[in-house]
């Protein structure tokens, strides 16, 4: 049975779990979810998930939300991102913990307050004291990388799927990866593997299409 993954493009987060689906090898599709139309408000779209969220994944009668509790479903289904030993898979949600508190988040809100927001509207020193904190958490992941290809072990887990999530994206949001010489490293081994796509390539809808 083919997994569903309701996402659209623009979304990092939705990003992290089509990724983690394309590279274990599952048979799955997207469903373009209209988020700048407001769909995640609807009637529909809540009962489906109460938080008005994406993504969300349905397996058959399964249906998960939140992107690390997807990939870490990919994970059990597929065999692929976890970790090999307690310590590693322990070691992997520690940084997908990070990063959805101290990365993601922190970029999602930030690219768009600065892309998707009348120009008028854009909260200048919001903006900066956001860029701010993203500068040291890129600190953080850069200090990680030295000597590493993989955030954790010897090969790719859902710790590089869940960090990279917004790191691919064109638009401007304080990060320049030629700044950070092991997270530009990291990202091109990412971009190196075997069935890889950038995010407006994986799933449906992008800035472009709302020209």
């Amino acid at each position: 049975m083919t997994i569903k993954l309701h996402c659209f493009g623009e979304s990092g987060n939705a990003y992290k779990a089509a990724l983690a689906l394309e590279l274990s090898g599952l048979d799955w599709e997207p469903v373009y979810l209209d988020f700048f139309a407001g769909v995640n408000r609807s009637p529909e779209y809540r009962a489906m998930n109460v938080m008005g969220e994406a993504p969300v994944m349905e397996d058959g009668d399964l249906r998960l939300t939140q992107s690390g509790v997807i990939q870490d479903y990919v994970s059990e289904k597929s065999g692929k991102f976890g970790g090999t030993t307690p310590e590693e898979r322990r070691e992997v949600l520690r940084w997908v913990l990070w990063d959805n508190h101290k990365l993601s988040s922190q970029a999602g809100m930030t690219r768009f307050l600065m892309n998707f927001l009348p120009e008028d509207k854009r909260p200048a020193e919001v903006i900066g004291f956001m860029q701010g904190r993203l500068k040291a958490a890129y600190k953080t992941l850069d200090e990680h990388l030295e000597g590493r290809d993989w955030i954790v072990g010897d090969a790719m887990t859902n710790a590089d799927l869940s960090c990279c999530g917004y790191l691919f994206y064109p638009e401007p949001f304080g990060f320049d990866r030629a700044q950070w010489p092991n997270i530009d490293r990291w990202l091109r081994n990412i971009e190196q593997t075997p069935g890889w796509k950038h995010p407006y390539d994986l799933m449906p809808g992008s800035p472009a299409d709302r020209a």
